[in-house]
């Protein structure tokens, strides 16, 4: 079914931070851009895949952090804006994006359209804190937490604690300036976790999260897009069949099944919060006690979106870039049984779960039909460009993996 698209209106891909093999950036350029919209996106330079990609107008080179002022960032944006010359919609691919556009809604408000929220809630939800407050506000299941404010409280939190647990950063903006831990990170013991708390300094900046066993649990995820009115006009459900690194990393291999219990969910909680835009949701059901457990709240698309697609040819940036043109966003079943594959990482995804012995009971047996993040017959060229900036940042991975496992392996016999 075609797609009534406004091909007056542009959309320009926002991203902050050096992470140029992002395919939720080439996803989102090549769903508008197959309908025949202007699409626009800030890069890192002019040999990232997106920049590549066919269905780019242009690419605005801009090297960034992600931490610089936010006066300059918005600078950054109305300029970039004055040169499209036309309102143009906002797609963000990152927490300090979503967060920057919420946040100075009025000034940028001139040249661009995006979905209009509570100024304050993108920066909660993206937060690990904010996020775990707000469900136990609203009485939405997530994991057990601890939120230390010093070394002391580590010690006495540690002298009682439940291991393994995981620790994360608390919040999503201090990944890129000041890390506690690099991602989500497993601890198998009370001495371990002193070790690392001793490098956190005296205000540790992590939250301190139960762990749920990978034999007892499953990875689910909800991409939604909510208008004004915190009404669903996308909604998709999928499970999670391996991600990169294995088991907290990004989505590497997922298939769309439908979930009606989760889609109810997550609409109530976005209806409860007041939510509007698009939405990427990661959830872990626990077996031992029937729940889905909330893990993360993106407010804003995730990488691997474009495995979500309605009978009419939706997706959620899809239903964003028609609402706020004022088209009817068309209705339509979910794609259930589709399956997407992230190429460049779900190799050593593969291979660490067979290690691990991991299934997805949930996972269907045959996929009807595939999506690749890199690889398009239209649009061939951010593969090739992404293989050719592949080799450094594999490497890196695949070391940072196994540092990891020999961590962890020392740990273990430590222990016994």
């Amino acid at each position: 079914m075609p797609v009534d698209a406004d091909r007056d209106v542009p959309g320009l891909i926002v991203k902050f931070g050096d992470y140029p093999l992002h395919h939720g950036g080439v996803g989102a350029i090549r769903s508008l851009g197959r309908l025949g919209v202007p699409m626009y996106a800030i890069t890192e330079d002019r040999y990232t895949p997106a920049a590549a990609s066919r269905y780019l107008r242009r690419a605005f080179v801009w090297p960034t952090t992600g931490t610089e002022d936010a006066e300059r960032l918005v600078e950054g944006l109305l300029r970039i804006g004055r040169r499209i010359g036309r309102p143009t919609v906002l797609v963000p691919t990152d927490e300090e994006a979503a967060v920057l556009i919420a946040e100075h809604q009025e000034d940028l408000a001139e040249r661009f359209l995006f979905p209009r929220v509570d100024a304050k809630l993108p920066r909660r939800l993206a937060s690990k804190q904010g996020l775990h407050e707000l469900c136990v506000e609203h009485g939405i299941p997530s994991p057990a937490a601890a939120f230390p404010q010093s070394y002391e409280e580590i010690e006495r939190f540690a002298a009682s604690a439940r291991f393994p647990l995981v620790a994360k950063n608390r919040e999503a903006f201090v990944r890129r300036s000041r890390p506690a831990v690099n991602g989500t990170t497993r601890i198998a013991t009370r001495e371990r976790l002193l070790v690392l708390a001793r490098e956190w300094g005296g205000q540790p900046g992590v939250i301190l999260q139960e762990y749920l066993p990978r034999e007892e649990a499953e990875d689910w995820i909800v991409h939604a897009y909510f208008d004004a009115d915190s009404t669903p006009l996308a909604m998709f459900t999928g499970v999670k069949v391996r991600s990169w690194p294995p088991h907290a990393g990004m989505t590497a291999n997922a298939y769309v099944v439908d979930n009606p219990e989760l889609a109810d969910l997550a609409a109530r909680f976005i209806k409860q919060i007041g939510f509007s835009g698009v939405i990427d949701l990661d959830l872990r059901f626990d077996r031992r006690d029937g729940q889905y457990k909330l893990l993360d709240f993106n407010p804003r698309m995730g990488a691997q979106f474009r495995l979500f697609e309605n009978e009419s040819g939706i997706d959620v940036v899809r239903a964003m870039h028609l609402d706020l043109t004022g088209r009817t966003v068309p209705e339509g079943e979910q794609r259930a049984g589709h399956r997407y594959i992230v190429e460049n990482i779900d190799l050593p995804a593969l291979l660490a779960y067979r290690r691990g012995g991991y299934t997805t009971p949930h996972a269907p047996t045959r996929a009807s039909g595939t999506e690749l993040a890199w690889l398009a017959g239209d649009d061939p060229r951010p593969f090739f460009t992404m293989l050719a900036r592949l080799v450094r940042p594999g490497a890196r991975h695949l070391y940072q993996l196994w540092r990891t496992n020999r961590l962890g392996s020392s740990t273990s016999t430590t222990t016994k």
